[in-house]
């Protein structure tokens, strides 16, 4: 199987019916569960189940619920394979549910920091300011272009938020930036897909946000890493747990470098990628990055065989 990645998906990955499989399938996993829902103050676990929908968008919502899946996910895989990742990466708030996988925090610290997140993210900005569009088939050179020109224009922010792969940019700001950035895309005939989304994340907008999580980050326990995470804003390795901190605020208003930081993966001679959690958007990018990329998703605990057949 040689080296191994453990990868955690980001916003836009959540759905109605997310983490059913998982509650009751082992005492420790339904623990957690329970321990969230105590933990939030609320049944995340019947939001993630049942909806509505809308609810479970709104970003202090789906944040824990991602990092709730994505653990449960995890430690069925630890726990019935013995597998340890040789490095953890983590798509935006993806990285708490990395950082908790390679022993930085507890799982439930994971989730309460990222509850909190999404809530200072939630408020940073007044609701209807801001705006994020996905940019596809054009060059990122192309959309970073386009980006100043939108800010130039409006005198508003537009910055890319996620280099996801060569051709699938997401961008950021405020809506008026963003949507003259969408106009100036689609006349050079990239594909534009405005994202229901609740903020304008990974932008300097989300300065507020960055100081509310600075403040509660300083507060918060966080140990050296048991295996390198590849840190969203660099794309390298870090381990130290005063790095980790740093780079967790710092991510909040810089953009997810995620394509570097899967090619700096396969650069350490990772070999397979196991995407934990809900959805397969991480596996997706993964293939439009390295087609002959292994990448397997655990979603479910039938996915299990998907690994033990490797």
């Amino acid at each position: 199987m040689g080296k191994i990645a453990f990868l955690f998906p980001g916003q836009g990955s959540q759905a109605v019916g997310m983490g059913r499989e998982w509650y009751g399938v082992d005492d420790a996993i339904t623990a957690l569960f329970d321990q969230a829902d105590e933990r939030l103050g609320f049944s995340l676990r019947a939001l993630m189940s049942d909806g509505p929908e809308e609810t479970l968008r709104q970003t202090e919502n789906a944040q824990p619920a991602l990092v709730l899946t994505g653990l449960a996910a995890c430690q069925w895989v630890r726990t019935r394979t013995g597998l340890k990742p040789d490095y953890v990466a983590g798509h935006s708030l993806g990285e708490y549910a990395a950082i908790a996988a390679a022993g930085g925090f507890s799982a439930l610290d994971a989730i309460g920091l990222v509850r909190k997140r999404g809530e200072a993210m939630r408020s940073a900005l007044p609701s209807g300011e801001g705006g994020m569009a996905a940019i596809l088939n054009l060059d990122p050179l192309e959309v970073e272009r386009v980006c100043r020109e939108a800010a130039a224009e409006t005198g508003g922010v537009c910055t890319p938020a996620n280099y996801n792969t060569s051709a699938q940019l997401v961008i950021s700001g405020h809506l008026v930036a963003v949507e003259r950035a969408m106009a100036l895309a689609k006349a050079v005939k990239a594909r534009c897909i405005p994202l229901p989304v609740s903020a304008p994340f990974h932008c300097s907008l989300m300065i507020k946000a960055a100081e509310i999580m600075a403040a509660v980050l300083a507060e918060q326990p966080i140990q050296d890493l048991e295996c390198p995470l590849i840190a969203n804003v660099t794309a390298d390795e870090i381990r130290a747990g005063g790095a980790i901190r740093h780079s967790l605020v710092e991510q909040i208003t810089a953009p997810v470098r995620w394509e570097a930081s899967m090619r700096r993966l396969l650069a350490l001679g990772v070999e397979t990628f196991v995407e934990l959690g809900t959805g397969q958007v991480l596996a997706g990018m993964m293939k439009r990055i390295d087609k002959n990329a292994r990448v397997v998703t655990i979603n479910t605990p039938a996915d299990l065989e998907k690994l033990t057949a490797l």
